[in-house]
């Protein structure tokens, strides 16, 4: 689990790539400070298993799944990265529930300098639009913002310059391709709807309680 709070950018060093999975090994140092073989850390957004790591970079393997799902699979020798290592249980929560598991691939279409802000505006698989609300929480490659708006068939963020600063999101161009989660808070509540919507498991419903005699 993940806050969304960016705690370093990191710098692709090497890529291992197959057809449909690849080997990261990326050079950073904040996040590792206190690295163990097995830990999480979120790279632009997904979370990824630390398999070697020195004191200057750690060694990641992307699945099959996050190859194909996620932007992963763009990046390239040099790419600047997001990275977040997984929440501890003794600090501030400064973001929102993140788990780094990507939800779809959104592709920026318009970036908008205003004053001391930057809107994004990005592109995504409609099926996900259901999870969004205006001043509700989104990831865009592992970054916890708010939803500034909502347009068909996507959705604006606006940076402020500590975002700009401290993430890849500052910048990213018109055709960059990021990774999106949405808030889970919103998937239970479907998830809930549905199932009530639905009946309790196993199709126990009061009709067919009454079909099967338990009621007059």
């Amino acid at each position: 689990m993940f806050t969304g709070i960016v705690e370093e950018i990191g710098t692709v060093h090497t890529i291992k790539k197959s057809s449909s999975s690849m080997q990261l090994i990326i050079r950073c140092s904040h996040v590792l400070s206190d690295v163990k073989k097995g830990d999480s850390i979120s790279v632009n957004g997904v979370c990824l298993t630390v398999s070697d790591f020195s004191k200057t970079e750690f060694a990641a393997d992307v699945m099959p799944e996050s190859f194909i799902a996620t932007s992963l699979s763009t990046l390239k020798s040099g790419s600047r990265v997001n990275l977040e290592r997984a929440m501890a249980a003794n600090g501030r929560f400064g973001g929102h529930f993140v788990t780094g598991h990507v939800d779809c691939v959104g592709e920026i279409i318009a970036v908008r300098p205003i004053e001391n802000a930057i809107y994004i505006d990005i592109q995504m698989d409609s099926a996900f639009q259901t999870y969004l609300v205006p001043k509700g929480s989104i990831t865009v490659d592992g970054t916890s913002l708010t939803v500034f708006s909502i347009f068909e068939h996507g959705f604006t963020i606006s940076l402020i310059p500590v975002t700009q600063a401290d993430s890849v999101l500052g910048h990213k161009r018109v055709g960059d391709f990021v990774n999106v989660e949405c808030d889970i808070l919103a998937k239970y509540i479907e998830r809930i709807v549905l199932r009530k919507e639905a009946g309790p498991p196993g199709g126990l419903t009061m009709e067919a309680l009454a079909n099967s005699g338990f009621l007059d």
